[in-house]
């Protein structure tokens, strides 16, 4: 039994249009969409369902403290910048304004989920997704497997 509730909300809503089982209708919401565009399609939703109520406007109110909704929010963030791009530190600061006052936590935090690298007071997107842990993998979005790796190689 599946636990993502994003994919319940489909599978349930094609109940309600066609009054299939939960087994029916899963079955063939699955096969309507392969496997890698099922679980891409559930992670985007899982990804606008931890943020979307979180921006306003394109800025956000305050950094969420739940590292899972923090990292959902990183990964919205790291969009406004351009994958290869070297930036100044002020530069960036000026990209992090637009989405809160505390620019400055926002930019360690870009860099400690290697999110953006840092040398040399430059800044740029990291060269590639980063290896995570089993213990970090629980704390950060599914998104971030699916949509990280595409953003940073440009495409």
């Amino acid at each position: 039994m599946t636990r993502n509730g994003d994919f319940k909300q489909v599978v349930r809503a094609r109940m309600a249009e066609t009054g299939e089982s939960y087994t029916a209708a899963r079955a063939a919401v699955e096969a309507s969409a392969g496997p890698r565009e099922a679980a891409y399609d559930a992670a985007r939703a899982e990804q606008q369902r931890l943020v979307g109520r979180l921006f306003t406007g394109g800025r956000i109110e305050r950094v969420p403290a739940k590292r899972k909704v923090r990292a959902a929010v990183l990964l919205e963030v790291v969009s406004r910048f351009e994958p290869g791009r070297d930036y100044a530190e002020k530069e960036v600061n000026e990209v992090l304004l637009g989405v809160h006052e505390d620019f400055a936590y926002l930019r360690r935090e870009l860099v400690n989920y290697h999110y953006l690298e840092r040398e040399a007071g430059r800044y740029r997107t990291a060269a590639r997704a980063p290896e995570r842990s089993n213990v970090e993998r629980q704390e950060i979005p599914a998104w971030e497997a699916h949509w990280l790796p595409g953003f940073l190689a440009g495409s």
